[in-house]
């Protein structure tokens, strides 16, 4: 490491400035900024009840900040949506202790985007090979197992590599905006068949009486984010599967901090609230993240989630509309599979081999994969993915 270089790890994010760490952003996410990492850290999202203990890695030139990352000390795999159970398990078997493990990325977030923030001015690609030598050495000498980078961008990939990790690749559905001037033009990229079944969709939801409408920026109330709030743990409740993660402080702090990265499609019945969804958004990108709803009506979730979002999305410019992990049912509506990727670093070699070994595997189903889901695309072919 240069001389003039010192890395720590700090517990809290605000152990750093928000100017010292958001001049780092660029053109990030609004998720990696200052504000949206702290208000998962001030409303106890992430704590070691949660199993998400904060431990960012920082790089400062003459105690000037250069270079960070959010990475967290990880108790389970949950919330994380690069699902590694199988090596949890086979970690277990070759006598392994997989858990705490290290994780850098944003909590909860399958959204692709930098997880290595670097200065102007600097050498990116060498901090993050250096930010991704420290990470392993931390988990070398703590007898950590492994370090895992979700949702980076290819240079960050391309970079870790060289350090000795390895990548992962996976699929996610997502629209992307073919220069759509309205939501008939978006309904035009379908073949026949499925643009008459959407219009039916529609149709259906909107007889009921329901209006559903875009709230964000100056316009959201404190009001309608813990309704928000209550649709979100609504949802959660009645999975079996499902696990609140997020509190009804966090949507107050994001309402006071980040309003206008925030964007609710809100349905309505005679001035009533009865679903909605939470979306955060960019000049660029909208991401759907939570969706609830107090009654159960037929397409009312295809309407909220998607059909209504990418309405708005046609009507901001924005490029694309990212829902989220997993849900095939997505490419009825016009999202198709693009590919994301992660970057791993196994401490222990032999477990590393037979994680190595694993991966070469899954690429190629992951490539199959996609192909096949190309194949069954409701999109005219100029609106399909290359």
């Amino acid at each position: 490491m240069p001389d003039n270089l010192a890395i720590r790890i700090i517990r809290e994010i605000s152990a750093v400035s928000q100017p010292d760490w958001d001049s780092l952003l660029g053109d990030g996410s609004p998720f990696m900024k200052w504000d949206w990492l702290d208000s998962l850290e001030k409303s106890r999202c992430v704590n070691e009840e949660t199993g998400w203990l904060p431990h960012h890695l920082i790089v400062e030139r003459h105690n000037r900040l250069i270079a960070a990352c959010p990475m967290y000390l990880k108790l389970h795999s949950m919330g994380e949506f690069v699902f590694d159970y199988e090596w949890a398990d086979a970690a277990h078997r070759l006598g392994l202790q997989y858990y705490p493990k290290m994780l850098v990325g944003v909590p909860f977030t399958p959204v692709t985007g930098h997880r290595f923030l670097t200065a102007n001015g600097t050498d990116r690609r060498q901090l993050i090979r250096l930010m991704g030598q420290a990470l392993a050495k931390v988990a070398a000498d703590n007898k950590i197992s492994s370090v895992h980078v979700n949702f980076c961008v290819e240079e960050e990939r391309e970079a870790l590599e060289e350090v000795g990790f390895m990548p992962r690749f996976g699929l996610q559905f997502q629209w992307q905006n073919g220069g759509f001037n309205s939501f008939d033009d978006y309904l035009g990229s379908f073949r026949s068949d499925r643009r008459n079944k959407i219009k039916r969709e529609r149709r259906e939801v909107f007889q009921t009486g329901i209006v559903i409408r875009a709230v964000e920026g100056e316009e959201l109330t404190q009001k309608q984010l813990r309704t928000m709030y209550r649709l979100y743990k609504t949802h959660v409740d009645r999975l079996y599967y499902g696990r609140q993660y997020l509190t009804q402080d966090f949507f107050d702090e994001v309402h006071r901090r980040l309003p206008q990265h925030v964007c609710l499609m809100l349905a309505e019945r005679d001035g009533k609230v009865i679903a909605g969804t939470f979306n955060v958004r960019d000049d660029k990108a909208m991401y759907g993240r939570y969706w609830g709803a107090f009654e159960d009506l037929p397409f009312l979730h295809f309407n909220v989630c998607y059909y209504s979002a990418i309405e708005h999305c046609i009507r901001l410019g924005l490029g694309r509309f990212e829902a989220g992990a997993g849900g095939s049912f997505k490419q009825l509506r016009g999202l198709d599979p693009r590919t994301t990727v992660s970057a791993h670093y196994v401490v222990d070699g032999k477990f590393r081999r037979a994680v190595q070994h694993y991966l070469q595997q899954e690429r190629e189903l992951v490539r199959q994969k996609r192909e096949l889901l190309l194949d069954r695309s409701q999109l005219k072919p100029e609106y399909q993915e290359p």
